[in-house]
């Protein structure tokens, strides 16, 4: 038995409505389902940092193999070159990540914090320079990420002991609240009001 997915994406706003309405305890448990190991991630997150940086090695290596595949089958093509070099870089970072996860996750953590360090910073920047519509929450985006930037280099190494999968766990649980609320909303929703 398959999930109940639309036939077509060409229906009419009433038909994906009525199509939610009927379907909508799917959506509830895929976010109960989130919300539950958004919880979990949150509640442990080393193990979930841990897990998440072993799973990303894992896809990694299974990319750098299928980047060897198609390789060979285009090696008489111009881009047989880039793809066994593709396939080289996506094989060397897998392995780095399956047999250090450790260190991984301190370089992955450092990458987060920079990230988070220059995203801020340029979101600040960008928010005094241009004063659009709505620039205020650009700039407290900004000040927020360049507090997470400098909180966890601050903290680091040991910060990469927590912080992927604090993150994960929060995306998680957000992302399952996001598909409950949807539920909630298509189970009442009336099929005979206007679309």
């Amino acid at each position: 038995m398959g999930l109940p997915f639309p036939p077509s994406l060409a229906t009419s706003p009433r038909d994906d409505r009525t199509f939610l309405r009927k379907h909508w305890w799917v959506y509830f448990v895929f976010g109960m389902v989130s919300v539950f190991v958004g919880i979990l991630a949150i509640g442990s997150p080393h193990v979930a940092t841990l897990k998440t940086v072993v799973v990303i090695g894992a896809l990694m290596l299974a990319v750098g193999i299928t980047e060897i595949i198609h390789a060979v089958t285009v090696r008489n093509l111009k881009g047989f070159a880039m793809h066994l070099l593709s396939a080289g870089l996506y094989l060397i970072v897998g392995v780095f990540l399956l047999e250090g996860p450790e260190q991984a996750m301190a370089v992955l953590t450092l990458l987060f914090a920079a990230s988070f360090f220059v995203g801020g910073a340029l979101r600040i920047i960008f928010s005094f320079v241009e004063r659009f519509p709505a620039w205020p929450w650009v700039l407290l985006h900004g000040v927020v990420d360049l507090f997470l930037g400098v909180l966890i280099w601050r903290g680091w190494p040991e910060s990469s002991l927590w912080v992927i999968g604090l993150f994960i766990g929060i995306d998680l649980l957000l992302h399952g609240w996001c598909w409950i609320i949807l539920a909630l909303s298509a189970r009442t929703y009336n099929v005979s009001q206007p679309a």
